[in-house]
Parts: structure tokens; C-alpha cells; sequence
């Protein structure tokens, strides 16, 4: 039972009548009073599940309908925050490329965004969504929490959801404004180096007020969640601060590691590999869960969305891909990857086309259609140039499609955070000499072995390896972008993959364009902000 976002279905508030944080256009439903929703621990469960559900949905009723951001700014179906941060952090990648023309989407795998672009604009008042629901949550629940130990956790599973907010703004535009109260005062900007230390302190104290590890209920954070997300914050810390930080990467990873999550090794639908159970209909309880340290939920009938698991199962599906396998009632035939995915992953020359393209692959993680699809991509709108992905399905371990009848919505839930990350992180702090090789290598292991690749040893262990096995166990997962970055290969030519910056072969970009501008929309709302250079 996903009970977070049932109580999310029974519960559809926030309190608050007014407030500037980050500037937000989304607007706030206002059903309840706040006494009425902080009067006991059952109703503030409510308010909390609505944090967690703005990741999830776009409004107050669904798939669609009174939308929770300004549909002028992004259509609501787009506006659900995993399927734009799949958009802007693998659209704008080697991972994938998308055939659709909608307003804005032609231009982020261009690189060619503007300070109008739908989808930048989107993720910034998605993002600044969580910000305001949080700030508004820990305040009004504070007295509460006071007395209640129940209450206490979910305040600090808000603050762990505003500094995830913080962290993500941090990676995409950089110089936000740091807002932790309600106000209705415009604020001043921040800079990474002030959200950075918010991030980290705000992390490292409330690891000490979360629940133990996978004591809370499937769907919320526990203290394993902050350690997460801190070796993240850590791994990317030369970017935001110019700081390599591999210590600190290594010893939260390390509490990770040994604390009760574990990478699911169950194949239950016996198909010779247990990855693929990661993004089934059932990854709530088919030992997927096990790895899961932070979700984002979906359910078929009670969290309807035209983002979310509906996107990444409908979205890639076209050409002779056959929908019923999915789960679903037909393919929006959209998504596709590039041979630079294909690529990284070893095949058996006896496996290919006509072409000696291939076709076929030692690792159950390369989960890719070629039937009817192009390996070299002649151009970027028809679905047949480049290969499909079938990484995300609608069905559970025994075939079975999801709980919406109709097809249209889906029930998989989609991984934030699981256990694999922190592995690599741990491997990637390893190699800039801040932890053990033979343990990395071990832990790299254990992802190969699930997927029936070849095991490699500790002299194996490169910068590029780690960065192509990242992409290997995490493509299509909303983390590509930043990985580049941090590798020095988004914008430059040091690394080049189909129609990067617009270019059949690739090209580098601008420099500027390793962040996103910051929306006009903000900017003409709060004179005390700037806009991020050469936008």
C-alpha cells in the first residue's frame, strides 16, 4: 500500500496565504486552516504527504486539471517534476533525444535554451514548490513536534525535502535565493557557496532526527536518505565550490553501505537478471524496495499523472515496440537513445545487423529495442533513428499489468536515490584517492554481477570507467547532466555524442550553458536578482 499518497488523495492542502519564497508562480489551494491541519499528529501526516506529492503530481485534481503551476508558464502534463527532470538532465545528453516539438523541448538537446524556455522555467517553480511547502510545513509544525517524537520526524523529513529542493536548484541555476521562512518580503540572491553550506548542515543535523534505516514507510526518507544525499552533494562539490571533498564523499557513503539497504539481487520474474525488477509495477515490493533510499511514487489509480512512471513507460515506446508488453495501451513514440549509450555497454559481435551494428549485449542492463531503429541517427524527429529503450515497464514479476484498466497510467515508482549511486559515488571518490580500490571495485562488482557483466579488478578503475559505469547502471534516471559536468564533458569537446548542441557529429557549446538561466518570469517579479551571465 502506498500510503503516503493515499493519505495525499484524502489530504490535498498546504497552509499558507501568502509567501515570496524563491518568488514561486505556483499557487497554493488553501483548503484548510492551519489549526485544522496541525491540531494532531494524523492531519499533519496529511500536510506532509503533500510535500511529497508535489514530486509527484501537478495539481489538485488528476492527470490534469487546476494545476499547481502556472499553465502559462509550462503545460501541466509537462510540469511533473521527474519527467522534467528527465528533460533537462538526459534530454540535454548522450542518453537520449526526443522527436517532439513542443514549445522548448527541440532546444534542450540543442543546448539552445533561453530565459523563456518552458522547461527551465518549469523545474525552477516545481523546485521552489518544495521550498515554499516545506518552509511552510516545519513552521506550522513545530509546536507539534515539540511534544510528539512522530511529529519531530516529519519535520526533518520536510527539511530533508527543502534541501533536496536547495540541492538540485544549486546544480541547475546556481545562484538562487535561500529562503527557510515564510515571508512575503522579496529576497535577496544567494550563491552556491551559501547554499552549499545549507545544504551540508541541514543534511548532517537532521541525520541525527530521522528515522533508523528503513524503519519509516516505503516512500519517506529516513536517516540513510540525508547520508545519500550528502555523499552526492560531496561528489559534486568541485563543481558548486571548487572544493574536492572524496573524504567526506567516502564516509557517508560508507554509512550507507552499511546500513540495512541492500542492492536487489531477486530475480522474480526469472529472466536471468534482478536489475530490471528496479522498474517494474511492483519495484514497491519485489525486493527493488530494498535499494530504494528515496522514491517518488505513482500508482495507477490514485496518482494519476502525464508525468512520472505514465512518461517514462508510454514516452518510449513507437516503431514495432509492442505495448502491451509494457503494460500499457499504446506508445507516445518520442523517447530514443544514441549510439554513445548503445556504446558503452560490451556486445558480442555476433549479435548485430546487416551493418554489424549490435543487436545483442553481454549485460542485462543494456535494455534496448532495434528492431526497425537506427544505430547512426540521421536526424533527430523520427522515432526510428536510434535505438528504443524498454528500461521501464508497466507490469509486475509474473507480467501482469498495473491497476489502471485503461492503460493510460502506471504504477511504477521511480528511484531519486538507491543504494547502486551511492556505490559509484563511493568508487568515484575512490579513484580521486579518497577511498580503498579493492573496495570499489568490489562494490562495482556487485552491479556487474546482477547484470551478467564481466567482473573487473581494482587496475580497471579509471575516472572515464567510473563515469561509463554510471551511465551504465543509471541512464534514463535523471542524473547524466551533472555527471558530465563534473567530468568536464557537458559542454566541451573533450566528449562528443549524436546532435549534441544541434551538430549531426556533436560539438561543444557555450560555457555558460553548464547552468540554466533564470526565468524572466522571477526576474520581473524580484528586482533584487540577477540574471546568471550570457543569458
Amino acid at each position: 500500500m502506498k500510503k503516503i499518497f493515499y493519505l495525499f488523495t484524502l489530504t490535498s492542502m498546504i497552509l499558507v496565504s501568502c509567501h515570496a519564497d524563491l518568488d514561486q508562480v505556483p499557487t497554493d489551494p488553501d483548503l484548510f486552516t492551519e489549526i485544522d491541519v496541525f491540531k494532531d499528529v494524523d492531519s499533519a501526516k496529511g500536510a506532509l504527504a503533500k510535500i511529497y506529492a508535489s514530486l509527484a503530481v501537478t495539481g489538485q485534481v488528476g492527470p490534469d486539471g487546476s494545476p499547481d503551476i502556472d499553465p502559462s508558464l509550462i503545460d501541466e502534463g509537462f510540469s511533473q517534476y521527474t519527467r522534467i527532470l528527465y528533460t533537462l538532465n538526459v534530454c540535454s545528453t548522450d542518453e537520449a533525444v526526443v522527436g517532439w516539438g513542443d514549445p522548448g523541448l527541440p532546444n534542450i538537446h540543442e543546448m539552445s535554451w533561453d530565459i523563456n524556455n518552458p522547461w527551465t522555467q518549469g523545474m525552477y517553480f516545481r523546485l521552489a514548490q518544495v521550498v515554499s511547502f516545506s518552509n511552510s510545513f516545519i513552521e506550522n509544525a513545530e509546536d507539534l513536534a515539540s511534544s510528539n517524537t512522530e511529529a519531530a520526524y516529519f519535520v526533518a523529513e520536510a527539511r530533508f525535502l527543502r534541501a533536496y529542493a536547495y540541492l538540485q536548484l544549486m546544480d541547475m541555476y546556481a545562484n538562487v535565493p535561500l529562503v527557510t521562512k515564510v515571508t512575503s518580503e522579496l529576497p535577496a540572491q544567494s550563491n552556491r557557496q551559501e547554499i552549499f553550506t545549507f545544504v551540508e548542515s541541514e543534511l548532517e543535523e537532521i541525520s541525527n532526527s530521522l528515522p533508523d534505516s528503513r524503519s519509516n514507510e516505503y516512500g519517506r526518507v529516513d536517516k540513510v536518505a540525508a547520508w545519500a544525499l550528502l555523499s552526492r552533494l560531496y561528489l559534486n562539490a568541485p563543481v558548486y565550490i571548487g572544493s574536492d571533498m572524496s573524504s567526506q564523499v567516502i564516509a557517508n557513503a560508507e554509512k550507507v553501505i552499511s546500513s540495512s539497504y541492500s542492492i536487489n539481487t531477486s530475480d522474480g520474474n526469472g529472466n536471468g537478471s534482478a536489475y530490471d525488477e528496479l522498474f517494474l509495477a511492483d519495484n514497491n515490493v519485489n525486493g527493488a524496495q530494498n535499494e530504494f533510499i528515496f522514491v517518488v511514487q505513482f500508482d495507477g489509480l490514485n496518482s494519476q499523472t502525464w508525468g512520472g512512471g505514465t512518461f517514462m513507460v508510454h514516452a518510449p515506446i513507437g516503431g514495432t515496440m509492442d505495448a502491451s508488453i509494457f503494460g500499457v495501451n499504446g506508445g507516445w513514440a518520442g523517447l530514443r537513445t544514441t549510439k554513445a549509450l548503445v556504446d558503452k555497454f560490451e556486445y558480442s559481435i555476433t549479435a548485430s545487423d546487416s551493418n554489424g551494428y549490435p543487436t545483442a549485449w553481454s549485460d542485462s542492463r543494456a535494455m534496448f529495442h532495434t528492431d526497425g531503429q537506427n544505430y547512426e541517427m540521421e536526424k533527430v524527429a523520427p522515432f526510428k533513428e536510434g535505438y528504443g529503450v524498454t528500461k521501464f515497464r508497466n507490469v509486475d514479476i509474473n507480467g501482469t499489468a498495473g491497476s489502471d484498466s485503461s492503460g493510460n497510467h502506471v504504477d511504477t515508482d521511480l528511484a531519486i536515490i538507491r543504494l547502486a549511486e551511492v556505490y559509484l559515488n563511493y568508487a568515484e571518490a575512490a579513484v580521486k584517492g579518497g577511498g580503498n580500490l579493492e573496495t570499489a571495485a568490489n562494490l562495482i562488482n556487485q552491479l556487474r554481477s546482477r547484470a551478467g557483466a564481466p567482473t573487473i579488478t581494482s587496475s580497471d578503475l579509471t575516472s572515464d570507467f567510473v563515469l561509463d559505469e554510471r551511465s551504465r547502471e543509471l541512464y534514463w534516471e535523471g542524473q547524466r547532466r551533472s555527471d558530465l559536468i563534473r567530468h568536464n564533458k557537458f559542454v566541451t569537446s573533450n566528449y562528443m555524442w549524436p546532435f549534441k548542441a544541434g551538430a549531426a557529429q556533436g560539438k561543444a557549446s557555450d560555457e555558460y550553458r553548464r547552468i540554466f538561466p533564470i526565468p524572466e518570469a522571477v526576474l520581473l517579479v524580484n528586482s533584487n536578482l540577477k540574471q546568471n551571465p550570457n543569458y
